[in-house]
């Protein structure tokens, strides 16, 4: 009897760059959606105008560089970039805003360094930090959430008056064009010397977190689970950020719940869950060894939270994202896995 054989490789390919990519932008589908409905066409706006500006300066550095232009265009890590940065902006973000953090990551946090593969820092957040320190105005420019606050959505006209003319809808009232995020508002209240408690009060909370922002942080969580679930993403690196940010949350509710907010609205606020497992996974800015994969992840988690107890900014993850990718390499040398039939000493 003979029995069939199969020559190799017997071992399948992974997925390609392209297909990675692909599916990180699927997964960001149901939060984005989210964040439509709440915050209006402006999300749309800035999304299509951060592509479309991602794929000028990547193309034009390609180019410059000598690279093939149309292969490595095809590869969607542009796009993943702008995506990142995109839903990271303000609504009704002016176009030079959105034009000055996408040259910066392409441009400078890329390119400059050698193109994919080579950045030591996460593109999109160098991007989302220059324009964080460069323009603070502009980016707290946040709008209420339709429904909460803000009884007619913003049309189409008045978002692109808003993003391209620089035109602000006149019939909202200013609150309603500079709404504060969640974690803004606990920050500016504790100094003012309220408890928890009476800043939860606030209409901008909802049952976990901010109204409307915990939709568009559920949308995010579900598609990080299906990167997880389809290994395009490291369950590590989430498990270890979020479980650090909640241990250490934990620990300073409990000694002090008055001044320190519980550990699901820490989790449910600000880019947690989309850093844990959109900007923090990033392959080649992350950690790459299992065990390395949750150091890198803690000590995001316990970056996130110093920064915004005790920091200068409210969030606090890009820069959280950026100091681990310094450590990143050191964390690997230390973590190496054990060589499969070598001996332990």
């Amino acid at each position: 009897m003979r029995f069939r054989t199969v020559t190799s490789p017997h071992i399948l390919a992974e997925a390609g760059v392209a297909q990675l990519m692909r599916r990180v932008l699927y997964a960001m589908a149901p939060g984005i959606m989210a964040l439509i409905w709440f915050f209006g066409w402006g999300v749309l706006v800035n999304l299509a105008l951060a592509t479309s500006i991602a794929l000028a300066a990547e193309a034009a550095m390609l180019l410059a560089r000598g690279k093939p232009a149309v292969a490595q265009l095809n590869d969607y890590s542009a796009v993943v970039t702008a995506w990142l940065l995109a839903v990271a902006l303000p609504p009704l973000s002016p176009w030079w805003l959105t034009a000055t953090g996408v040259v910066s990551a392409i441009v400078v946090a890329k390119h400059l360094y050698g193109g994919l593969g080579y950045n030591p820092f996460n593109p999109a957040m160098i991007g989302y930090v220059v324009l964080l320190i460069s323009f603070p105005r502009e980016m707290s420019t946040w709008l209420i959430p339709h429904g909460f606050g803000q009884p007619e959505a913003v049309t189409w006209s008045e978002t692109l008056r808003a993003i391209f003319g620089g035109v602000m809808p006149e019939r909202f009232a200013p609150d309603a064009l500079t709404g504060a995020t969640p974690l803004d508002v606990l920050r500016t209240q504790l100094g003012l010397g309220l408890n928890v408690a009476e800043i939860r009060n606030s209409p901008v909370f909802g049952i976990v977190a901010g109204s409307g922002w915990e939709w568009a942080t559920l949308g995010f969580l579900a598609g990080g689970l299906w990167l997880v679930y389809t290994r395009t993403a490291a369950w590590q690196i989430p498990v270890g950020m979020l479980g650090a940010l909640a241990v250490v949350a934990t620990v300073f509710h409990v000694v002090n719940p008055q001044r320190y907010a519980p550990p699901w609205f820490h989790l449910w606020s600000g880019a947690a869950i989309f850093g844990a497992f959109f900007i923090a996974t990033d392959p080649v800015t992350a950690s790459t060894t299992p065990r390395g994969r949750l150091f890198y992840g803690a000590g995001i988690g316990l970056l996130v939270y110093i920064i915004r107890g005790f920091g200068g900014y409210p969030d606090g993850v890009a820069f959280a994202v950026l100091l681990m990718n310094i450590a990143a390499p050191t964390i690997d040398l230390y973590t190496p896995p054990r060589v499969f039939g070598a001996r332990r000493e």
